[in-house]
């Protein structure tokens, strides 16, 4: 028994091998991108040489990035301390208010009341201190 497929089919695989389609090549246009792709200009000794300028410019980017942040977070501490000093000012003020009003002589005169002390009608007057030990 023999497979009388197979032979037929081989036979039509020769006939197309035979036949081959030329394809016209499209010309590119000759500039800097196309000799860099394609005439290999960029080739293994180009890149290891531009090696360490590209690693410099990569801290250099690194640096920049940093410096960002660092402004960035300068700046908003900046922007807390400077609300935090509006705050305390505006405390300190009305602290100062309060101990002026407080400091009044009739303020004075009704805490002191409220101890049992009472103001003096008597203006004050000037002691010497010979005065002081006749006295005593």
């Amino acid at each position: 028994m023999t497979n009388r497929l197979r032979v037929p089919i081989e036979e039509e695989e020769e006939e197309k091998v035979l036949v081959v389609e030329e394809k016209q090549v499209k010309e590119i246009p000759d500039n800097y991108l196309v000799q860099f792709l394609s005439k290999r200009i960029f080739n293994a000794e180009a890149a290891s040489s531009a090696l360490p300028f590209v690693l410099f410019l990569a801290l250099l980017g690194m640096i920049y990035i940093a410096n960002r942040n660092i402004a960035e977070k300068n700046i908003r501490d900046i922007d807390k301390i400077t609300k935090e000093v509006k705050e305390l000012s505006s405390d300190y003020k009305t602290t100062k208010a309060e101990l002026a009003y407080k400091s009044t002589i009739t303020e004075v005169a009704k805490r002191a009341d409220t101890l049992g002390l009472k103001e003096s009608l008597q203006p004050p007057h000037k002691l010497n201190a010979e005065e002081v030990q006749d006295e005593h």
